[in-house]
């Protein structure tokens, strides 16, 4: 049963008492990233989070590690294009010393010019080794094409032009504007004693108000984007307009998605790897923003088989498009998903995540029970009507890396469909 506060500074505290574990998993979920950059900006967030584990007023990065392994802990961070989160795991006659780790790290961090050399060197390591990832380049240049113009095609590790401008009283002051009472959730799963309640009530009350920067809303726009780089494989990214994660029909889309291409039995994986033997890696998946989404297709094959792999997609999306799902395959799905939902809850650090994510971004957490029921609701019809809406060739985009062809052919291969 889900425990939800809002403390007079605007922090909203969730917690579930799960009694039948030893573990407890807790984050601090700020809503900021890297859609809250301006342009000069780009990497600040990123930068942000790695710089909270090198130390503070009391504990070095070396202290840090060291305490959290003496508890058989978990701590580690991350961040998106719109939150930065803070988590970790013990057991439960830990969480207190978690808490006040955890605490320090991301309020009393010291942000030594030195640390920030160091990291910054770091974090650029970090940018070639997604650079030599060629389905992550794809998925990047993607984002930035569709999105051109806005902090949503930004990359979340930002560029060496922006990054070596950074100091560590520069991202002080950033965190500072940016990570207010109001964007900030506290999640807590697990066993736990009830003075850890009191003290995240007590520690984040001290936390001043404010106002958080503000952003502009996102536009998708169709676009076509190719770079060559010496690979094995091509890998491509097929892209329509898709859902925000506020959208009522994202339990629909997720269905489709499974349908369309979440696995081994799925249409995409069938006929194009199974049946045709073209690649070996074939999926879909949605990416949802609060304003916003894309629906992407994802292969990576040889080039010779990709003019006939790309005609195979979209055949099979006109199909579905045409007849929608088979009630075999919607029922398959939706065991998935419920199952997917079902299994979560045996995990603490699930649990935790869910709370923290979904309090944050839809300033509401629906129940397991919600979530079975949203999904048994979902009809043929349903799934039939929004892949209709979704996939208009028209506003198609495509992203490829690789020993690709020119980028006209692309555009006339979209117009041809």
């Amino acid at each position: 049963m889900y425990e939800q506060m809002t403390l007079p500074n605007g922090v909203r505290v969730v917690t579930e008492q799960v009694n039948s574990v030893r573990s407890a998993a807790i984050g601090i979920w700020v809503g900021t990233g890297s859609r809250q950059e301006k342009a000069g900006e780009g990497g600040a967030a990123h930068f942000i989070e790695h710089m909270l584990f090198k130390g503070t007023a009391t504990r070095s990065a070396a202290d840090i590690a060291r305490e959290t392994d003496a508890i058989g802990g978990q701590i580690n961070a991350f961040t998106t294009k719109e939150c930065t989160c803070f988590y970790a795991k013990v057991l439960d006659n830990h969480v207190e010393q978690v808490l006040d780790i955890l605490w320090d790290m991301v309020y009393c961090s010291r942000f030594d010019q030195k640390d920030v050399e160091t990291e910054r060197g770091v974090i650029l390591e970090e940018i070639g080794m997604y650079q030599d990832a060629p389905d992550d380049l794809c998925a990047e240049r993607l984002f930035a094409a569709v999105y051109q113009g806005s902090s949503l095609g930004r990359p979340i590790l930002g560029k060496a032009a922006t990054l070596n401008k950074f100091t560590g009283e520069y991202l002080r002051d950033y965190q500072k504007r940016h990570y207010w009472p109001e964007n900030t959730v506290v999640s807590l799963s697990g066993s736990f004693p009830p003075s850890v309640v009191q003290e995240i009530k007590t520690r984040f009350s001290t936390l001043e108000s404010g106002k958080a920067p503000s952003y502009r809303a996102a536009i998708y726009q169709p676009a076509v984007t190719i770079k060559r780089k010496t690979t094995e494989q091509n890998h491509l990214t097929l892209a329509f307009p898709g859902l925000s994660y506020l959208a009522p029909e994202r339990f629909t889309l997720q269905l489709l998605s499974s349908i369309l291409g979440g696995g081994m039995s799925s249409r995409l994986f069938q006929e194009v790897r199974e049946k045709r033997g073209l690649c070996y890696s074939v999926y879909s998946y949605g990416a949802g923003h609060e304003d916003t989404g894309v629906f992407n297709v994802y292969t990576a094959l040889n080039r010779e088989m990709e003019k006939e792999a790309l005609s195979t997609i979209c055949t099979v999306i006109e199909g579905f498009v045409a007849h929608g799902p088979e009630q075999e395959e919607l029922d398959r799905a939706r065991e998935q998903s419920k199952a997917n939902v079902l299994m979560g809850l045996e995990s603490t650090q699930s649990r935790m995540s869910h709370m923290g994510r979904s309090l944050l971004f839809a300033g509401e957490i629906l129940s397991p029970e919600d979530i079975i029921e949203a999904y048994d609701s979902v009809t043929r019809r349903d799934v039939m009507d929004l892949a209709c809406e979704i996939f208009r060739f028209e506003n198609a985009s495509l992203s490829a890396v690789g020993k690709v062809a020119p980028k006209e052919d692309y555009e006339a291969f979209l117009k041809r469909t």
